[in-house]
């Protein structure tokens, strides 16, 4: 199996963040690469933004809609641990 990283989360976090601007909808693939292993986030998922003074727009809450999180190594897919609420907890923050 493989193992989900909290830098790998955090990576994964930060592409599904850009990717997601403003929008309050998204629907999309999130693929990050590192050597022979491909983790690919391909999710639907409804934004909710708050508006800082300081920070300005940001993403208060996600709610999933659907997804599934694939780890392909060379040409195998192999099972693995991730865990969408982890993926919001490092994101988001627990609230």
């Amino acid at each position: 199996m493989y193992e989900v990283s909290d830098q790998l989360y955090l990576e994964i976090a930060a592409q599904l963040m850009d990717e997601i601007g403003k929008r309050e909808f998204f629907a999309g693939t999130v693929v990050h690469v590192e050597e022979e292993v491909e983790c690919r986030l391909r999710c639907t998922l409804f934004v909710e933004h708050t508006n800082d003074a300081e920070r300005g727009s940001r993403v208060k809450r996600i709610t999933p809609v659907w997804w599934e999180f694939h780890t392909t190594e060379g040409s195998v897919e192999r099972l693995n641990d991730f865990s969408f609420s982890t993926l919001m907890e490092l994101s988001l923050g627990k609230e």
